[in-house]
């Protein structure tokens, strides 16, 4: 069987992906039941020192971005129908490339918010 892969943007054009690598599970609540397509887990923000910061919800994760030995790409499975016969031709369709992944590796951070409170000052 031949499958055949193709890649329409260009060696240049291409669009470039990167892995968001966490320690652990990421667990949702129980009312997604299942269906996580446009779940939002967390909010990351990247610093000028090549630093990344991803929060979810009251928890801080500090990571860094880091190069992959050899390179990813994403492909996308299209089936064709033959003329005459009744059989499918795959081919795969390069997406994307994946050059580098984004590496959370310590424990996260709780984070506080709200009311801090004081010691009462001299009575």
């Amino acid at each position: 069987m031949e499958i055949r892969v193709k890649c329409g943007c260009g060696e240049e054009e291409c669009s470039e992906w990167t892995i968001v690598e966490l320690q652990g599970v990421v667990e949702t609540q129980s009312s997604f039941q299942g269906s996580v397509q446009n779940l939002e887990i967390g909010r990351l923000c990247h610093s000028d020192s090549s630093q990344y910061t991803f929060t979810v919800g009251y928890h801080e994760l500090t990571g860094s971005k880091v190069t992959l030995k050899k390179p990813l790409l994403v492909l996308k499975k299209l089936q064709k129908c033959k003329d005459v016969s009744s059989e499918k031709e795959t081919e795969l369709e390069v997406v994307g490339i994946i050059r580098s992944k984004i590496l959370f590796k310590t424990r996260p951070k709780p984070l506080f918010s709200g009311t801090t409170t004081y010691a009462a000052s001299a009575m």
